[in-house]
């Protein structure tokens, strides 16, 4: 009976209160989370209806539209890890429901728990969460829960899944059995391989009996592994099998009659997969399919599930494989390109600079800006467009970056860098490199050929030789400007240093034609740092950052509190959980910058392509160039330099 002296507990602090939460644990291989009044009556019946989300941030749009299927009732979240704040989540930010319970497994014995069922089996909504599907399997496949939840479904009701959530929702799901999750290239070369463990018989969801669903798809390169998981069906149980990869930030919602509509935050799309026939597999075991249709479901798109037919879609074409190798993909719509740099900033009014470095400075940014935008225009990704764009700045002796860099308190070039690809979350950064000519390359080379973030020093100039990235003498970043700035600095330290170049960091954003966001940063720090000291640059979170449909963002200023703000990161939360546009999110982070009492300046763009340029000082080195723009660089505060939207 210990269950119900537990559940009382709980009803009486969430009863009336509409947000309260409790927890639970009834040491019977689960924990229990409630927001909102479980006594509470549901104000409307529930109806059939299915919400597939593709992991990350979920839409309040599609969470609104399965809190009406749940008739605005009692949803339940089951998972294997983490907690109940999802619950508050719901409550809060989407209301229009009575209660959220939170099941949180950590045996297999917690499936046929009473208490388990009879919370599943009262539930107007359930919702599948995030996590390791293997997980799911171990603990619910063959279990009360796994008949719970397909007589919930025979009822009527909704349910929904988001990542691993939605892995387990198809006629066949990749359960992730191995010690190992498989990538696209280990699939497709072998789709019966130890890696590629699909579950059957598992769950039995209207509409998905020959569907196997993959999610955080265009993100993670998913396609590959999706077709793979089809040749296994095909070949071994089910000659119907068809794929639906799901975008990261984006919901696709199924009435009751089949009809299927997406949403999404980010210019996602979900991937409908219908090769035709059968799969033909190598000696070695690697694929061979002729042909892989494939079609884009967006925004303005709708499916039929009954007979998966897609209305207006947002793309389509047809792929095929060959041992093993997959080409001939379709490209999503062209979503235009956005590409904006920043060469440090400082003090920097008008009569500071004399006409010959004003017009100089202008025409070394927009040079730069036309060399990313030569890539992206291309279609090329805004991962090459802001390296390139800041091996220009870095070659450029006007900058306080690779070749110009300042010199440090004993006389030497130091210098830092960093880079982030917004469709991963990869990342790579370099701190005191003195021999590699572009450290921003060599930032690169870390985030995809090491197993590291952040190398520096001596280590990371000798891994940039083992990748045979250009070396040079240190001389080369020597400028007689520079120098002479650090003489003056030794005979008096603020006088010397320079106020129209005060932050001299480099840095670039863009986002390319399919919609992904990089970011990169480059600097020499500060004229006479001392003792090894690192700035913001190369801290990822801090001067760097890029997250795909939120923001990339590359700072420039006093480094240290940029470290302690979070600036880059902070950035994309004020997106992401704020709402705030990208220029409101810039300027919150440099005045929170400011209330400590940092300067400087940040160039940001978000997931549209929206341009943000802020700053606390008197001036910042920058400008853009978009697809439907030309380059454009500005200096001074009250500049404006052009963008689409002001």
């Amino acid at each position: 009976m210990r269950w119900i002296t537990i559940l009382v507990a709980g009803l009486m602090l969430a009863t009336g209160s509409g947000q309260a939460r409790a927890e639970t644990d009834t040491a019977q291989g689960y924990r229990y989370y409630v927001s909102g009044d479980v006594s509470a009556p549901a104000p409307a019946s529930p109806s059939l209806g299915l919400m597939l989300i593709g992991g990350s941030d979920w839409s309040p749009d599609a969470w609104r539209w399965f809190a009406g299927k749940a008739g605005n009732g009692h949803i339940v979240i089951i998972r294997a890890s983490s907690d109940g704040a999802d619950g508050d989540w719901i409550l809060n930010e989407i209301g229009g429901v009575a209660s959220v319970q939170t099941l949180v497994f950590s045996d297999r014995k917690a499936a046929s728990d009473p208490r388990v069922e009879e919370i599943l089996s009262h539930a107007d909504g359930v919702f599948i969460a995030g996590g390791d599907q293997s997980n799911y399997v171990r603990f619910w496949k063959d279990t009360p829960v796994s008949e719970a939840l397909n007589a919930h479904v025979a009822a009527g009701r909704p349910i929904g899944g988001t990542s691993a959530g939605l892995a387990i929702l198809g006629g066949a799901g990749y359960g992730a059995m191995a010690e190992e999750a498989v990538d696209s290239a280990e699939a497709l070369a072998d789709p019966h391989g130890p890696k590629v463990t699909l579950v059957r018989d598992f769950l039995e969801m209207p509409f998905l009996k020959h569907v196997i669903t993959d999610t955080h798809f265009t993100e993670r390169d998913r396609l590959g592994r999706l077709v793979a998981f089809l040749a296994q069906a095909r070949s071994d149980t089910d000659p119907e099998a068809v794929g639906l990869g799901i975008d990261e930030d984006s919901a696709l919602t199924i009435e009751a009659d089949g009809t299927g509509r997406l949403y999404t935050l980010s210019d996602g799309h979900a991937w409908l997969v219908q090769p035709e026939g059968g799969p033909a597999f190598g000696p070695d075991g690697a694929l061979n399919w002729r042909a892989v249709r494939l079609t884009g479901i967006g925004p303005e798109s709708t499916i039929d599930f009954n007979t998966m037919q897609v209305s207006n879609p947002a793309f389509s074409g047809v792929a095929s494989v060959d041992n093993g190798e997959l080409s001939g993909v379709p490209a999503a719509p062209d979503a235009g390109w956005t590409l904006a740099i920043h060469g440090g900033s400082g003090v920097i009014a008008r009569g500071d600079l004399t006409p010959e470095t004003d017009r100089a400075y202008r025409a070394s940014l927009e040079a730069a800006l036309n060399t990313g935008a030569a890539i992206l225009k291309d279609g090329g990704s805004s991962l090459d467009a802001v390296e390139a764009t800041l091996r220009v700045l870095e070659d450029d002796p006007l900058f306080n970056a690779g070749r110009g860099a300042v010199f440090d308190a004993e006389g030497r070039n130091q210098l830092d860098a960093a880079i982030m690809d917004g469709a991963t979350l990869q990342a790579g950064a370099v701190a005191a490199v003195s021999t590699t000519r572009n450290p921003i390359t060599l930032a690169r080379a870390v985030m995809e050929q090491s197993r590291h973030v952040l190398l520096s020093g001596d280590g990371a100039d000798e891994f940039a030789r083992l990748k045979n990235i250009e070396q040079v003498d240190p001389a080369y970043f020597r400028t007689e400007h520079r120098w002479q700035q650090h003489l003056e600095w030794k005979r008096d330290q603020q006088a010397a240093l320079d106020p129209t170049h005060r932050f001299g960091t480099v840095g670039a954003v863009a986002r390319d034609t399919h919609g992904h966001l990089a970011a990169a940063t480059s600097t020499g720090g500060l004229t006479g740092k001392e003792w090894g000291r690192i700035g913001d640059s190369p801290i990822i979170g801090a001067g760097t950052y890029a997250a795909d449909g939120k923001c990339a963002v590359s700072g420039t200023g006093t480094g240290e509190y940029f470290i302690r703000e979070s600036a880059g990161r902070q950035v994309c939360d004020r997106v992401a959980w704020k709402g705030e546009t990208i220029q409101q999110a810039a300027d919150g982070a440099i005045a929170s910058i400011g209330a400590l009492g940092g300067d400087g300046g940040l160039i940001a763009i978000d997931g549209n392509g929206r341009i943000a340029f802020s700053m606390n000082t008197e001036g910042m080195y920058r400008g853009a160039v978009t697809d439907t723009l030309p380059a454009t660089a500005a200096i001074y505060a009250d500049e404006t330099v052009q963008r689409d939207e002001p």
